[in-house]
C-alpha cells in the first residue's frame, strides 16, 4: 500500500517536504544504491565536508561582527599570497572536520607548504583530500561570492615522505566538488555519476537537492577573464579577446572569485580562461586543488577544461603538490573555439 499525502496540504508544500528529506548524505548513498563500506565512506566525507562549509558560512555571515572574519593575518602562504584571516580559519575548520572523519591519513591545501599528516587516520585512512579553502579571498572584505574547492582522491603506495603517492592525474579523482558563499550555501560536487547541486536550508541546518545531473549548454555567451592583464598575455590570448570584442553575443563576467565563475558557466553555459603571463606561462591556478576538480565536474556536466596549449587538465601528471597550470575551461563548443583560436595565433607576437 503506498501512503498519500494528506489531501489539505497543497503539491508546492508536498515539494518542500519531499526536497527537505533528500539530504546529501542520502542521495550519496542512493547513488551508490546499496549501504556497502565504499557508499557510507562516502557519505561520511561528504557529511565532514558539508560541515565545513556549514561553519564556514556561519561564520561569514557574522563578517564584521566577530573578530577574525575580515582582514589579513599579515603572513603569507607557500603560494606567496597575502593570507585573509578567513583563509586561516576556513583552513582549520577543514582539517578539524575531515580528521574526525577517521577516513584520511593527510590533506594538501593551498594555505600549507607540506600537507597536514592525520597519524591517527593512517592505520585506516585509505583517503587524502585536497583543498582550497577560500577561493577569491580578495572578495570577502567587500562582502562578494567566495568558494571553497575540494578533491577525493585515494591514498596509493606507501607514504615516504615525498607525497608522490598524492601526485595523480585528475582523472583519477573519486570525487571533486566546492560550495558556494553567496545569496544562498551551494554544495556542487560529483563522483563521476553526474553533477548534483545541494542548497544549505539554513532552518534545517542541512544541504537538500536543488538539482541533479546538471548538464552545461554545448556553448553559452559569457566569457570570463581578467582582461587587466591583457599587456601581459601572449598574442594568441589577446587574440581572442579581440575576437569576443567583436563578435556579436558575447558578454564579459568577471567576479574575482574561480568558484563563482565557474559555477555561472557550469549553470548557463560560457568560456572561463586565467592564462599565463609572458613573465609567468603557467598562470596562477593549482592544478591538484583548483583546474582539477573543477576539470572533474565540468566533464561530468558535458564541458571541457585544457591548458592554454590544448592539454586536457585530467590528463596532466602534476610534479609538485603546488603546481600551476593555465586554464580555459567551460562549455565544449566555447572552449573548441577558443582552442581553435590559440592554434591559429600560436606565433602571434603580444600587441601592447
Amino acid at each position: 500500500m503506498v501512503a498519500t499525502a494528506p489531501s489539505s496540504l497543497s503539491d508546492a508544500s508536498n515539494r518542500d517536504i519531499q526536497r527537505g528529506f533528500m539530504t546529501l548524505s542520502r542521495y550519496i548513498l542512493q547513488e551508490f544504491g546499496d549501504y556497502s563500506a565504499e557508499a557510507q565512506d562516502f557519505s561520511a566525507l561528504m557529511s565532514r565536508i558539508s560541515l565545513a562549509g556549514k561553519m564556514i558560512a556561519h561564520h561569514l555571515s557574522k563578517a564584521g561582527l566577530v573578530e577574525n572574519a575580515l582582514g589579513v593575518t599579515g603572513t603569507v602562504n607557500v603560494q606567496g599570497e597575502e593570507v585573509k584571516m578567513m583563509d586561516e580559519y576556513a583552513n582549520t575548520v577543514f582539517i578539524r572536520a575531515i580528521e574526525q572523519s577517521g577516513l584520511v591519513c593527510r590533506l594538501v591545501s593551498e594555505e600549507m607548504d607540506e600537507p597536514a599528516h592525520l597519524p591517527d587516520n593512517c592505520s585506516l585512512g585509505r583517503y587524502a583530500i585536497l583543498f582550497d579553502p577560500i577561493d577569491g579571498s580578495s572578495n570577502i572584505d567587500a562582502d562578494l561570492s567566495i568558494g571553497s574547492i575540494f578533491s577525493i582522491i585515494r591514498a596509493e603506495g606507501i607514504d615516504e615522505g615525498n607525497y608522490e603517492d598524492l601526485l595523480q592525474p585528475g582523472h583519477k579523482q573519486l570525487a571533486a566538488g566546492y560550495i558556494l558563499y553567496g545569496p544562498s550555501t551551494q554544495l556542487v560536487y560529483s563522483m563521476g555519476k553526474g553533477v548534483h547541486a545541494f542548497i544549505l536550508d539554513p532552518s534545517l541546518g542541512e544541504f537538500v537537492l536543488w538539482k541533479d545531473n546538471i548538464q552545461t549548454p554545448s556553448r553559452g555567451t559569457t566569457y570570463s577573464l581578467n582582461e587587466g592583464y591583457y599587456c601581459q598575455w601572449a598574442g594568441a590570448v589577446q587574440e581572442f579577446v579581440r575576437y569576443v570584442h567583436r563578435t556579436e553575443g558575447y558578454t564579459a563576467r568577471y567576479s574575482g572569485a574561480l568558484v563563482a565563475d565557474v559555477h555561472r558557466i557550469l549553470m548557463y553555459g560560457g568560456v572561463y580562461l586565467y592564462p599565463g603571463t609572458l613573465e609567468q606561462p603557467d598562470g596562477k591556478l593549482r592544478l591538484l586543488y583548483e583546474a582539477s576538480p573543477l576539470a572533474f565536474l565540468l566533464e561530468q556536466g558535458g564541458g571541457r577544461a585544457a591548458t592554454t596549449a590544448g592539454d586536457r587538465i585530467l590528463d596532466i601528471h602534476p610534479t609538485a603538490l603546488h603546481q600551476r597550470v593555465p586554464l580555459v575551461i567551460g562549455s565544449a563548443d566555447n572552449v573548441a573555439e577558443v582552442e581553435n583560436i590559440l592554434r591559429q595565433h600560436a606565433t602571434t607576437g603580444p600587441s601592447c
